[in-house]
C-alpha cells in the first residue's frame, strides 16, 4: 500500500456518522438547555457555551467543547464544570433516556477555536501593516 492510501483510511476513518452527528447534536441542545436552567451560562458577568459535541463511533462517550468569553478564570470554572460531571450526566440521561439506550459518559474541554481565530486576525493584521508600510516606504 502507498502513502495515500493510508492517509484516505485514516481521514475516512476520523468522519463522524449520520447516527454520532445525531446524538452529538441531540446532546448539545440537551446540554446547552441545562447549562441555561442551571445559570452556568452566565457567571461572574461572563459567558460560558457548548461549541460542539463530538461523540464516539460506539456513542458512549461524548466529548464536549465549552467556549468562555469573558471568564474570569477558565481553568478553575472548567474544573468546577468537570466536578459535575456525574451531575450533568443524570440530568442529560433524566431528559434523553427515551431516545438512547445508554447515556454516554460526558468529557469536557475548552475549545480554543475563538483564541486561535484572534491570534491569526492579529498574525493577518500585522502581515498587511507590514505590507502597507513596505509600500508607503517605496513610492516615497
Amino acid at each position: 500500500m502507498n502513502i495515500g492510501i493510508y492517509v484516505f483510511i485514516y481521514l475516512h476513518s476520523m468522519e463522524e456518522s449520520k447516527r454520532q452527528k445525531q446524538v452529538g447534536k441531540l446532546i448539545l441542545e440537551e446540554m446547552s438547555d441545562i447549562f441555561l436552567r442551571g445559570g452556568i451560562n452566565i457567571i461572574d458577568g461572563g459567558m460560558v457555551s457548548i461549541s460542539k459535541v463530538v461523540v464516539t463511533p460506539d456513542l458512549l462517550e461524548a466529548r464536549i467543547y465549552l467556549s468562555f468569553f469573558q471568564v474570569g478564570d477558565a481553568k478553575e470554572l472548567l474544573h468546577s464544570i468537570i466536578e459535575r460531571t456525574p451531575e450533568w450526566r443524570k440530568l442529560l440521561g433524566m431528559r434523553v433516556r427515551n431516545q438512547l439506550r445508554r447515556i454516554p459518559f460526558l468529557a469536557f474541554y475548552t475549545d480554543d477555536t475563538l483564541d486561535y481565530v484572534f491570534k491569526m486576525e492579529e498574525l493577518f493584521k500585522k502581515i498587511s501593516d507590514e505590507r502597507n508600510s513596505r509600500d508607503t516606504g517605496h513610492s516615497a
